[in-house]
């Protein structure tokens, strides 16, 4: 797995503009995922998150899906962590460094987290290791095409999938109301 790993960056492929951009992105992606479980700030841990669901907002246009990329930036970035930052507010959990969190699971998760890393490294590897996109062949002409995909999926999620969608953000919504509560007990 590792010389395929090495040789899929050692091709000429790698030099390709857009992928030289997600890996970037990437790096930037891993370095804010692991910042996000490992700082002891819980407002920290927020804005790590923040930095990972933009890099995954990137990396969608990057693949020319402008709608995915828009709704992760407007969902994931403009509700759900301001979601997480207004419950972590509101509930007065604490600001500063917390002393008391239990790390001593660390090494096990460790391990388990390189487990999964190696099987999902595999797994993609294994299915799409000789795939390519080709940005070449992208011209204004395939705009049209590009529109028939967005409205294609934009139909899929608001009407095959618009029930678990509002029971979703109905739930967000109990979760706050509920951490609203919790805070003003006293």
């Amino acid at each position: 797995m590792t010389a395929q790993l090495i040789s899929l960056f050692a091709t000429e492929t790698f030099e390709v503009p857009a992928n030289i951009a997600f890996s970037i992105i990437a790096i930037f992606m891993v370095i804010a995922a692991i910042r996000v479980v490992t700082t002891d700030n819980v407002v920290h841990a927020a804005l790590w998150l923040m930095v990972v669901l933009g890099g995954v907002g990137l990396n969608f246009l990057l693949l020319q899906a402008e709608f995915l990329a828009m709704t992760q930036f407007l969902i994931y970035l403009g509700a759900i962590i301001v979601l997480f930052l207004f419950g972590v507010m509101l509930t007065r959990a604490p600001l500063g460094r917390s002393d008391n969190l239990d790390n001593k699971q660390r090494p096990i998760g460790i391990v388990v987290g390189l487990l999964v890393l190696g099987l999902v490294s595999y797994a993609v590897i294994k299915t799409f290791g000789s795939d390519k996109l080709d940005f070449s062949a992208y011209d204004g002409s395939q705009a049209v095409a590009g529109n028939n995909r967005t409205q294609a999926l934009s139909d899929a999620i608001f009407s095959q999938y618009l029930i678990p969608f509002e029971v979703i953000s109905v739930l967000l919504l109990a979760a706050l109301i509920g951490a609203i509560v919790i805070a003003r007990r006293d």
